[in-house]
């Protein structure tokens, strides 16, 4: 009878052992899935809500034009950096509640500083009346999706390149500018960058996040081929093809890679894959 009764209990041990081992393996599997798949759904990143610059200037003396434009899409590059970093925080979230604050607000506001500064010396240092830009340096937030308003080109609306695409959460890092016209690399008034705007299918929620995230990229791209047609406006460089090799070249390899990595968030969730690579070359306004 002893027996029997120690037999009984050993069984009734050796379920609730496998029972265990079932529970735990299934947890170690769960426990898995929620670190490889991450949740279907993203939160929107919000974009950096920055005073506009050009619409606060005086008249640009023609002596000061250049250095104001170069600036002015030195700002609007900056715009398009820290709202990558915001389309990749609303993926992978780090950092406490102030991390938006210390890590993108408060440099954000400090390089704001320093090129407000340098676009008031412009109009100072030949002799013409220096503007007051200190209020222009601080940034907040908008919305989730909600383009920053960034400077453009003169005669260009101001707004983002990619926007909000198929009614999803676009992250509109800036189209930067400055005036148009000029020929290759001469010096005079700088060329920005003209390049096709990527209009997306309905994006699915499971690839929003990264959908958002790679068109910040495509912004911040834009952005400082610009700062670098800015550059060139002010100190010319390199023979007549240097624009195609130095610059359009370059973009047209890095928005390739990023068009592919938006396809590639489509097809990852079974999603119909979109075929962008016509969107990736871009010309010259």
């Amino acid at each position: 009878m002893a027996r029997g009764t120690r037999k009984t209990a050993v069984l009734k041990l050796g379920g609730v052992g496998a029972l265990a081992a079932l529970l735990f393996a299934g947890g170690l599997q769960l426990a898995s899935a929620g670190e490889n798949n991450r949740p279907a759904t993203t939160a929107a990143a919000q974009t950096v809500n920055c005073p506009t610059v050009r619409d606060k200037l005086p008249a640009v003396p023609a002596a000061a034009s250049a250095q104001v434009e170069r600036e002015l899409a030195n700002l609007d590059q900056e715009i398009a950096r820290q709202n990558e970093r915001l389309a990749r925080q609303a993926v992978r979230p780090e950092g406490g509640p102030a991390f938006i604050d210390n890590a993108i607000l408060g440099p954000l506001r400090s390089k704001r500083v320093a090129v407000l500064d340098r676009i008031e010396i412009a109009f100072n240092r030949i002799g013409a009346p220096r503007p007051d830009l200190d209020a222009l340096a601080a940034c907040s937030l908008n919305a989730p999706g909600v383009p920053s308003a960034v400077n453009g080109g003169a005669g260009q609306n101001a707004g983002g390149q990619n926007g909000n695409a198929g009614g999803q959460n676009g992250n509109a890092g800036g189209q930067n500018g400055n005036n148009g016209g000029q020929n290759g690399n001469a010096a005079g008034p700088a060329r920005t960058v003209n390049c096709p705007r990527v209009a997306l299918p309905a994006v699915p929620a499971a690839a929003a996040g990264q959908v958002q995230a790679e068109l910040a990229t495509l912004d911040k791209q834009i952005a400082e081929a610009n700062a670098r047609l800015a550059q060139l406006a002010v100190r010319p460089e390199g023979g007549p093809a240097f624009i195609d090799n130095a610059i359009l070249g370059p973009l047209r390899s890095k928005r390739v890679a990023a068009l592919d990595r938006i396809e590639i968030a489509f097809n990852r969730v079974g999603a119909q894959r979109p075929n962008l690579d016509a969107l990736a070359t871009c010309g010259l306004n």
